[in-house]
C-alpha cells in the first residue's frame, strides 16, 4: 500500500540507495512512477506493505516500510533489491555499491569511491567537518537526525 513518505512513523524502516550520479528531471519522473507501481504491489507473505519513498538530492532513493502493520520479510526485501537492480540497468547507474561515499561540497553532492575519499582525507581535501551521508541509518528518525552528519560523527571518522 503506497502512502506518502511524510506520513510514515519515525520507527518506519528505511533502505537508502545512493546513485553514483544525479538523475535528470526526466529520469526522476520515470523513477517516481516506477516506485509508485512497485510499492503498490509490494507485499510480505501476501499482505500489503504500508510503504513510501522519497528521492533526495536527485541521487538518493529512500524506501520506507511501516513495520507496525506488516514487517518486511526476506522475500519482500529481495523483491525490493531486484527492483533497485532493474533501475540500475534501466538508467545505467550504480545504486547498490556500498563502497562509495557521498558528501557535500557546499550545496553540491559529490560522490567518490571509498579509496578516493580516503585519499582526499589524506590530502586534506575533506575534513572532519565535511557533511557526509550516513546511509547506514535504519529508520526515519535516524534518517532525519543522523543521515547528513559531520564526518567526525559518522563511520567515516575512522579515516581521519
Amino acid at each position: 500500500m503506497l502512502v506518502q513518505f511524510n506520513t510514515l512513523p519515525e520507527e518506519a524502516r528505511v533502505w537508502i540507495y545512493q546513485a553514483n550520479r544525479s538523475f535528470t528531471e526526466e529520469e526522476l519522473d520515470q523513477i517516481k512512477h516506477k516506485l509508485e507501481q512497485f510499492i503498490t504491489q509490494w507485499t510480505a507473505h501476501g499482505s500489503d506493505l504500508k510503504a513510501g519513498f522519497d528521492i533526495r538530492y536527485k541521487r538518493f532513493i529512500v524506501l520506507a516500510v511501516d513495520q507496525s502493520s506488516q514487517a518486511a520479510t526476506g522475500c519482500s526485501i529481495d523483491a525490493s533489491v531486484r527492483f533497485i537492480q532493474q533501475l540500475e540497468q534501466d538508467y545505467n547507474v550504480d545504486l547498490m555499491d556500498k563502497m562509495n561515499v557521498s558528501y557535500k561540497q557546499g550545496e553540491f553532492v559529490a560522490h567518490k569511491s571509498l579509496l578516493d575519499f580516503r585519499k582526499m582525507v589524506k590530502d586534506k581535501a575533506v575534513s572532519k567537518n565535511t557533511i557526509v551521508f550516513n546511509n547506514l541509518v535504519t529508520n526515519i528518525s535516524e534518517l532525519n537526525e543522523n543521515w547528513e552528519v559531520l564526518a567526525s560523527e559518522s563511520w567515516h571518522n575512522r579515516f581521519f
